[in-house]
């Protein structure tokens, strides 16, 4: 027989957040404090990102406020994540812009000697190699540069998911 004063049907909802692999401790850290509990993950996306599947009891406390602490949060980890992809963007296109330029010296040099013009093909072959060696250089100096500028960005942020996140914890146990 059941039993119908011991029923503790609990209605759930569900979703799946997908994020870079190594912000997801961050995410599934942070999801806990608004009520989310981990379900598994999905199958890796091939771009370095990852679907985490999370589910809530629906009838939860402060759900309103919840949801918006949790939009906020989410925006967060976006911009965390624009950061963390600004590090190497600017340093790459420095360092093909100068291959570029390095290769089009290089077939400069190649098309000179073809004809004939030695001296030519020497003039432009030593730009053509340095602009193949020096992309190596430019892209860690540029890197190491901005990581410098863009931590204490990323710092900032992490101190505002701090917040979120004990705001969020604090209305769980209301």
């Amino acid at each position: 027989m059941n039993d119908t004063k011991n029923n503790t049907f609990i209605g759930y909802e569900y979703t799946t957040v997908t994020v870079k692999n190594d912000l997801e401790s961050a995410v599934v850290d942070g999801y806990a404090n608004f009520g989310w509990k981990p379900e598994g993950r999905e199958a890796t996306l091939g771009t370095g990102s990852t679907g985490l599947k999370f589910k809530r009891d629906r009838k939860i406390r402060n759900k309103a406020e919840l949801s918006r602490l949790q939009r906020e949060f989410d925006t967060h980890i976006k911009e965390i994540e624009g950061l963390e992809a600004s590090k190497t963007s600017g340093a790459q296109i420095a360092a093909f812009t100068i291959g570029f330029v390095g290769t089009a010296f290089l077939a400069g040099a190649t098309f000179s000697y073809l004809v004939g013009f030695l001296p030519l093909m020497i003039i432009l072959a030593i730009p053509g190699f340095i602009g193949w060696i020096l992309p190596y250089f430019v892209y860690n100096g540029v890197r190491r540069k901005k990581t410098t500028k863009v931590s204490a960005l990323i710092e900032n942020q992490y101190d505002a998911i701090y917040e979120i996140c004990e705001k969020a914890n604090g209305l769980l146990a209301i």
